[in-house]
């Protein structure tokens, strides 16, 4: 079996198609590519070991400064998601009760 090689710019690519819709498979876009599932596995690993372990190791004010807003958008939308979903569960068991009325 022959082992093809890619162009970095084609693995970031196929990286960041997966990334950027969380509905993508590993799976659908491999095949779209042309290219095996666990080697697109294997290189979305890597970007996201490279990802976390390349700001982490940082000291610079401007780079906490940067995660602190990072942080606070994070805790923010967090904040929204949960309101969201409490309003989601309150309007699921409105029509469960509306539904178990009709039966």
């Amino acid at each position: 079996m022959v082992m093809k090689v890619y162009s970095p710019e084609f693995k970031a690519d196929a990286v960041a198609l997966y990334l950027s819709d969380p509905s993508h498979t590993l799976e659908g876009i491999g095949r779209d590519l042309g290219i095996g599932r666990e080697t697109l596995r294997t290189w979305v690993r890597a970007k996201r070991t490279s990802r976390d372990g390349s700001g982490a190791s940082s000291g610079n004010t401007k780079d906490s400064a940067v995660g602190e807003a990072t942080k606070q958008q994070m805790e923010a939308e967090i904040a929204a998601l949960r309101a969201e979903l409490k309003a989601v569960r309150k309007e699921n068991q409105k029509l469960a009760i509306e539904r178990d009325i009709l039966r």
